[in-house]
Parts: structure tokens; sequence; C-alpha cells
């Protein structure tokens, strides 16, 4: 096989499993920011604390660090929904989600990582589980487990999320809470209950992504601020409260910035990639699966 052929086909493949975790961090931010129409600045932040609960305590009971993503989730859920909690009372219900919302929420982010660096220092944290340095090779592309592994648990809760949220009624309420409040009281449903419980699935998800993460890089403190740029970024490409639209936005994006970063230097994936962000937004201004106005 031509050599830069197969540096693009291995480019591709490692592209679409980095894009399996920028969907997995992106996919709790389309539920708060899409369908919530929650500016939360600090989900990248939340995502980072998740990553570092499952270095602790991976660490402590010697567990794979997924599983103990997957059994924090809750714990998490419950955050979230205190954090919502707190939004609701002092901002949302008064009319000032939006300067005053997001101050809040710069603040939470801000609290996570000085609480992190007093915590646990700079330093790097990670985690290898065993399947971290084994690479499947399929015929000239080279498949390694430590990020094969997190993006298959990434299919599947991102899987079993998009079929509640399409079969389940609370899923259907979750998708209009946003677009009419009013109707769904009028069906005799609370949109704050609603929105309380979304927002702590986007929460948990922050947490499952965390945990996802760690097996793939070492993660600091400050780790969430290389991802708040993407994240959001994934979110208005994929069509705000279309998850269908973040994922593909996401394995886009991985494609692109990875393809790059194999031929140009990785110094150049970042810029590339959200110029292509911004040629396609000039091109679809409501995102990959977003409804034109």
């Amino acid at each position: 096989m031509d050599p830069d052929l197969q540096l693009l086909l291995n480019g591709v493949v490692s592209g679409l499993l980095l894009g399996g975790l920028y969907a997995f961090a992106a996919s709790g931010l389309a539920m708060s920011f899409g369908m919530l129409d929650i500016v939360n600045i600090a989900h990248p932040a939340l995502m980072i604390a998740g990553a570092f609960s499952v270095v602790v305590v991976g660490t402590a009971l010697g567990l794979d660090p997924l599983l103990v993503a997957v059994l924090q989730a809750p714990l998490f859920y419950v955050l979230g929904i205190g954090i919502y909690s707190v939004y609701h009372h002092f901002f949302e219900r008064r009319g000032e989600e939006a300067l005053q919302g997001l101050a809040f929420f710069f603040g939470i982010m801000f609290i996570i990582e000085v609480g992190l660096v007093m915590a646990f220092g700079p330093e790097q944290r990670f985690l290898d589980p065993p399947y971290a340095f084994v690479t499947l090779r399929l015929g000239e592309i080279d498949v390694p487990l430590r990020m094969l592994v997190p993006m298959l648990l990434a299919a599947a809760v991102l899987g079993l999320l998009l079929l509640w949220l399409r079969s389940s009624f609370t899923g259907l309420a979750i998708g209009a809470v946003a677009q009419d409040a009013e109707a769904l009281r009028l069906m005799a449903i609370d949109p704050v209950r609603i929105k309380r419980l979304a927002f702590g699935l986007s929460v948990a998800l922050a947490a499952l992504a965390g945990g996802a993460l760690v097996v793939v890089q070492p993660v600091e403190p400050t780790s969430g601020q290389i991802f708040i740029g993407r994240v959001f970024a994934i979110c208005i490409m994929g069509g705000m409260a279309s998850l269908p639209g973040c994922i593909a936005a996401a394995l886009l994006f991985g494609v692109v910035e990875n393809v790059t970063a194999t031929f140009a230097g990785p110094s150049w994936s970042p810029a590339v990639a959200f110029g292509w962000l911004l040629l396609m937004l000039a091109v679809r201004p409501q995102g990959l699966f977003g409804k034109a106005a």
C-alpha cells in the first residue's frame, strides 16, 4: 500500500476514535446548551472532575476506569440536579439566566479547577488499564484499544440515550421543554422537573466522558479549558438541539483534526478544524442536523 494512503487511512480511523471521545464530551452539553438553553460553561470542568474521581477510586480499588465511570455516574447525576436547583432558584425563575447565569457557571468552573489543584496539585494523572498497551492490526490499519474501548462505551451510552430520548415520554418532554414550556404545563408536566432531570443527565454524561478521557490521555486540573472551544463548536456545528448532529459533527471534527495533525503537524490541527467549522457554518448556519429558519 502507498505510504501516504496508509497514513491517511490510519489518520481517518484515529480521527473517528478521537471523534467518539469528542461526541461523549459534547453530548451532555448538547442536552444542557441545545435542549435546555442553559449555557453550562463548566461542563468540561465537570468532565475533568469526573476523570479525577475515576483516578482516585480506580487507583484505590484497582478497578477498570470505565467501570468506575459507570458506577459513579449516578452520583454526578445527583450533583447535576443540585447545580440546576441552585441555578433555577437564584437565576432562571427570576429571568436572569443570561449574564448572571453564565457568571454562575464560570464560578463553578473556577471552583472545580482550584479545588482540583489544591487537592491533587498541578501534575498530570492517568490510569493504564491492561488493554491500554494493546493495538489491533487490521491489514494496514492500527487500532489502539486505548482509544477503541472508550469509543465503544461512548457508542453504547449515546445509542441508549438516543433511543430513550426518542421513544420515552420523558425523553420527548426533554426535547420539547426549551421549545415550548407552556405547552408542557398545559399537559400537566412540570418543566422545571424535566429540566432538572435533563441537567442531571448532562452532568452524568460529563462524568462518563471524563472516565473515557483518563484512559485515552493524562489529565490535569485545567485540562477542561482545552475542551471548552471544541465541545461548544461541535454542539453548534451539529445543530444545537440535535444529539445525532452533535455525534456526526464530533466525528467529522475528530477526523479533520487528526488528518491535519498527521500531514501538517499538531500545531495546525486546531486552526484547520475550527476554520473548517467556520466555513461549514457559513454554508449551513443552522448546523448539520439543524432546521433552516
